[in-house]
């Protein structure tokens, strides 16, 4: 099979390309997004225009949805097929969802269910995938020296959303829509497992919200989206996860020591060592491996599915101590493959029992890691992948 590979520059593309050859398929990419991220949604259909005119493919894939690259392969009557692994994608709400030539898979299932009755039978639940491989070709090369360096009892790579949260941009709410946002986001904190906030954005607080939002976001597509998905999803969910992995260092830090490996600002976290950013090919997995525990904080946008750092620490052999989180529930067993927390109190009582209990970790670590070898490889998943989307 032939395939027209469009890249942006996600960190899962190289696993993709490495397993479409293993597979024996052919590609060809188009890479100019990555080197250049002002690409218009017009430049991107043109080139898949021009590829897809020049010679023949059997399908186009991409890392996430692209509304104007389905709406080329409509017109091609070639199958487009996306592998959602972020949250939230806002390009899923466009009408583009509905083109025949769709075969969109999701990795959360709460997000799935959102857009599945736009296109009945051309939208999957499928989660996410690693290469084990490569993870632990690092992890046995790494010297001692260096093996040594990256141990911690309990750590952390990934932003604290902070620095990157647009719902910080709201100015001049009333005294009553800023207490009723920070309440709502306040109970939805302590929630897992199911997400609320939708349900309790009133019209009211919509309207307003939106008028004191500078660049409230717009989809440049006809879509399906209503502000209250926006706001939800977009704004209030990752204000929430900010909320959220400040607490939890907090909290953390004040009885154990934590590495925290991100490029956040953490001058009100005294305790939490900052260990800066952590190269994701050749650091992250020896951190993973190394780390007595290693905290997976998921962001409440993904609200059911399993995000990639949780396969990440599991293909590295490490130890999950995850929020509760409902698929990692279904697909992993609690206590045998990783182990999550309710609460903070919970939190702290797993840690310190991990922390004490070497060989009950290093079991469990052990068996997630036999799993996401045989079960969540690229090669396994992505070939059941084109089976469903050609099927």
């Amino acid at each position: 099979m032939k395939v027209l590979f469009y890249r942006y520059g996600s960190i899962c593309e190289p696993d993709i390309l490495h397993t479409l050859n293993e597979l024996g398929h052919s590609t060809t990419q188009i890479t100019e997004e990555i080197y250049n991220k002002n690409l218009s949604w017009g430049n991107s259909a043109r080139l898949v225009s021009q590829v897809l005119l020049s010679q023949a493919h059997d399908c186009v894939f991409t890392i996430n949805f692209f509304p104007a690259i389905s709406d080329v392969c409509n017109i091609f009557k070639i199958p487009y097929i996306s592998w959602i692994v972020d949250s939230p994608v806002m390009e899923l709400f466009t009408k583009s969802i509905q083109n025949p030539c769709n075969r969109v898979f999701c990795f959360d299932k709460a997000q799935y269910l959102d857009i599945a009755h736009l296109n009945p039978g051309h939208i999957f639940h499928y989660p996410l995938a690693v290469n084990v491989q490569d993870k632990q070709t690092v992890i046995q090369q790494a010297t001692p020296a260096l093996r040594n360096h990256f141990q911690s009892d309990v750590s952390f790579v990934g932003s604290l959303y902070t620095e990157k949260c647009p719902y910080d941009k709201i100015k001049n709410l009333t005294p009553y829509s800023e207490g009723y946002l920070n309440g709502i986001m306040a109970a939805q904190e302590k929630v897992y497992g199911y997400y609320f906030i939708d349900e309790l954005l009133t019209d009211d607080i919509i309207l307003e919200f939106k008028k004191n939002l500078e660049g409230y976001y717009k989809s440049p597509f006809q879509n399906f989206l209503t502000d209250k998905i926006t706001i939800s999803q977009l704004y209030v969910g990752n204000k929430i996860s900010a909320l959220e992995r400040v607490h939890v260092m907090e909290t953390l830090s004040k009885h154990f020591p934590i590495d925290l490996y991100t490029g956040s600002d953490t001058s009100g976290l005294p305790k939490v060592h900052n260990r800066g950013f952590a190269k994701t090919l050749t650091e992250m997995p020896i951190i993973f491996h190394e780390s007595k525990i290693n905290l997976n904080i998921t962001s409440k946008a993904i609200r059911s599915g399993i995000p990639l750092r949780v396969f990440d620490i599991m293909a590295c052999e490490g130890f999950v101590l995850s929020n509760y989180q409902p698929e990692l529930a279904e697909f992993f067993e609690a206590g045998a493959d990783f182990d999550y927390y309710s609460n903070q109190d919970e939190l702290l009582e797993k840690t310190d029992y991990y922390l004490r209990h070497t060989n009950a970790r290093k079991e469990i670590a052990h068996n997630a890691f036999e799993k996401i070898s045989t079960e969540y490889n690229y090669l396994k998943r992505f070939d059941e992948l084109l089976q469903i989307a050609f099927s």
